[in-house]
């Protein structure tokens, strides 16, 4: 379960200003291998994708506790292929609803994660769809 020379962004886009989840992932993909790029609180999905580009990353992962989660997610994923970029694959967590897991997996997220989730879990997942 290696993430060795991926290149991955986590972002905290909208107005949501709680990141404690978002560092704690940054360290355990740190942790397994992953060269990791945290943006900080409160990033446009302009920002966060040309960011993405800039630093030649192979996914991002978008934090969302706010409820905002499908706008933002559909705003970077726009973004990301106005610069054609959008074979970098997008990740989403936080505080995901379930009934909203469908909408985002339509709109072409990789893989949705939740707090609710182990985060040995959450890293086999990533490294498998970063393989």
């Amino acid at each position: 379960m290696s993430l060795q020379g991926k290149r991955i962004l986590i972002a905290k886009p909208g107005l949501d200003g709680h990141d404690v989840g978002a560092k704690i992932i940054t360290l355990a993909l740190r942790d397994h291998g992953a060269d990791v790029i945290y943006t900080g609180l409160r990033k446009s999905p302009d920002y966060i994708a040309r960011t993405a580009v800039d630093e030649d990353v192979d996914a991002i992962g978008l934090s969302v506790l706010s409820g905002s989660h499908q706008e933002m997610l559909v705003a970077t994923l726009e973004q990301l292929k106005a610069m054609d970029a959008d074979d970098i694959k997008v990740f989403i967590g936080g505080t995901i609803p379930p009934d909203d897991h469908a909408a985002l997996i339509a709109a072409g997220v990789t893989d949705i994660f939740t707090s609710e989730m182990n985060l040995q879990d959450t890293i086999a997942r990533l490294a498998e769809a970063l393989a």
